[in-house]
């Protein structure tokens, strides 16, 4: 049993991130990762990308090599899940039987695929969160002439796009009115729309779906106003849900996302959240806000390392990228659908022409989103950063 050191619960890049910040910060005490998936912490982001396309192998994916884990002495334990726990008296039960003691522990237990009632995984309905989704996706992607995605999120737009690639028939089947139409405004789900319909995508904007039937040799959709799609495969993105299983069991307050402080502290002494699983302080606007992407997760693991050895966070800023129908789309920030749009480029074609949309609340920058202008998104993220350390300031 160990008795002491940090154990951070989550292989992902939010906790992979805080093992490593540990260690090249100078905490000599022991580190001990915890993961559910059989493999050594990897990018995620290949898993819609790489992986769906060429069939990317895990240790392509890997962030660093089994070697450097054992060379920076942080205990990688993988298949293995913490099924419960005592935050007063700090242990850790394990699935495989095992205790762990801790001096802090981190949860960077990550998010879900949201999955539709009564529609599990299966050779022709697939969801994407893992490495082993995207085996079982590429392998059926591989095969299947006609696709339909539920959801045209950033996961589902990806998805889309590997399967149009591979040469399949794509249909996206979007209950909103535009692409990403939570997380954009108008004018740039616009943009999208026309990037996937310029691929050939059938795109079905403000359409709920109906009942959906599987049988062995194909799955179809039923439409609301009659009819139905029909396809070989069918892939289901409507969104993630954070995974709080092992936080609740902790008595953690949880509401959508563990709570944490500007510090990442949850509600008990000792235990820390980040990465997709974490609900943060939204410092510019008040309340709280969950980042559900890679970058983000990155950042909140090298800051709560810092938090663990003494010091300061440095300020976050949300940011990531999308690769989708040959542009790559970046944001930063927060931006949302109903925010003042500045825009510079072209936004009235199909292609992945470069543009910036510069997105503003209440006269102040909120966020940016942008294809082909990295220098001008890194701007923007450190005019959000200098907004951040003032509003700490104060």
């Amino acid at each position: 049993m160990s008795t002491d050191g940090v154990v951070i619960v989550g292989t992902g890049v939010a906790g992979a991130t805080a093992a490593l910040g540990l260690r090249t910060g100078g905490y000599d005490g022991a580190v001990t990762l915890i993961g559910r998936e059989p493999h050594l912490p990897y990018r995620r982001p290949t898993l819609s990308k790489d992986v769906l396309l060429a069939g990317m192998p895990a240790e392509k994916a890997l962030l660093k090599p089994a070697t450097h884990w054992e060379d920076i002495g942080v205990a990688v334990r993988t298949g293995v899940t913490v099924s419960g726990g005592d935050t007063a008296a700090r242990t850790l039960e394990l699935s495989d039987g095992a205790a762990l003691t801790y001096g802090s522990l981190v949860l960077a237990t990550g998010g879900a695929a949201r999955e539709l009632p009564g529609l599990s995984p299966a050779p022709r309905v697939r969801y994407l969160r893992d490495f082993a989704d995207a085996i079982a996706l590429r392998h059926e992607l591989g095969r299947a002439g006609t696709v339909i995605v539920l959801g045209a999120g950033l996961i589902g737009s990806e998805v889309a796009s590997a399967a149009a690639t591979l040469g399949a028939r794509v249909t996206v089947i979007e209950p909103a009115d535009l692409p990403l139409a939570r997380v954009v405004p108008p004018a740039i789900g616009e943009r999208l729309a026309a990037l996937q319909r310029g691929a050939g995508v059938d795109l079905l904007l403000g359409v709920r779906p109906g009942e959906i039937t599987v049988d062995p040799e194909r799955v179809s959709v039923a439409l609301p106003g009659g009819g139905a799609v029909v396809a070989d495969l069918l892939v289901v993105a409507v969104g993630s849900s954070p995974d709080t299983g092992l936080a609740e069991r902790l008595a953690l307050r949880v509401d959508d996302g563990i709570l944490v402080d500007e510090r990442y502290r949850t509600s008990a002494d000792g235990v820390y959240a980040v990465g997709d699983c974490a609900r943060v302080p939204q410092p510019l606007e008040g309340g709280t806000y969950r980042a559900e992407n890679w970058s983000a997760a990155q950042d909140q693991g090298s800051a709560v390392a810092q938090v663990l050895l003494g010091g300061a966070p440095a300020p976050t800023v949300p940011w990531g990228w999308s690769n989708q129908f040959g542009a790559v789309l970046q944001f930063a920030g927060w931006p949302a659908a109903d925010d003042e749009v500045e825009v510079d480029g072209p936004m009235d074609t199909a292609s992945g022409d470069p543009f910036i949309a510069r997105c503003s609340r209440g006269g102040r920058l909120a966020g940016a989103v942008a294809i082909g202008r990295p220098k001008e998104l890194r701007s923007v993220r450190g005019e959000l950063s200098e907004q951040i350390a003032a509003a700490v300031a104060r």
